[in-house]
């Protein structure tokens, strides 16, 4: 079975327009990448655990702040190039993205030196339109918008 994921894609309406909240990772392999790189708040899903308590506790960790209470909608799953399965909820909600506190990952950098160093697991996060946020996001995450922007 290839390994699965599960998040949340929180929105708000400001001025107008739909706005959703993405995650850019941390860590120095993605430290200079900005395009195509940004996330939904999400992370691994274990056999026996119920993907959307995966992704309200994801959520959390992440981002420092409670996953809004109350239903989701179903935004279904998507396969990312690498394989993975990611399965998405969305909800109406605000963070405020000034008061990131992401959980930490340690690994070995530089690679093969022996110097473990701790990052974040997720450096920076920030609101951003549909347009602007087709643009940040992975390829196949994109679809979570496609189908989000039906919903509403």
């Amino acid at each position: 079975m290839s390994a699965q994921s599960a998040g949340l894609v929180l929105y708000r309406k400001r001025d107008g327009k739909l706005e959703v909240l993405l995650v850019h990772p941390g860590g120095p392999f993605w430290q200079k990448r900005d395009d195509g790189a940004w996330s939904i708040p999400k992370g691994e899903l274990a056999e026996s655990e119920a993907g959307i308590d995966v992704a309200r506790r994801e959520f959390e960790e992440e981002l420092g702040v409670p996953a809004p209470d109350g239903e989701l909608t179903t935004l279904g799953d998507v396969r990312q190039a690498g394989g993975k399965v990611v399965h998405a909820w969305a909800a109406p909600g605000d963070v405020d993205v000034t008061r990131l506190a992401s959980n930490t990952f340690e690994i070995e950098w530089p690679p093969r030196s022996r110097k473990m160093q701790r990052f974040p697991e997720v450096d920076r996060a920030a609101w951003f339109d549909l347009d602007a946020a087709r643009r940040k996001l992975l390829p196949a995450q994109r679809l979570f918008l496609d189908r989000l922007e039906d919903q509403l």
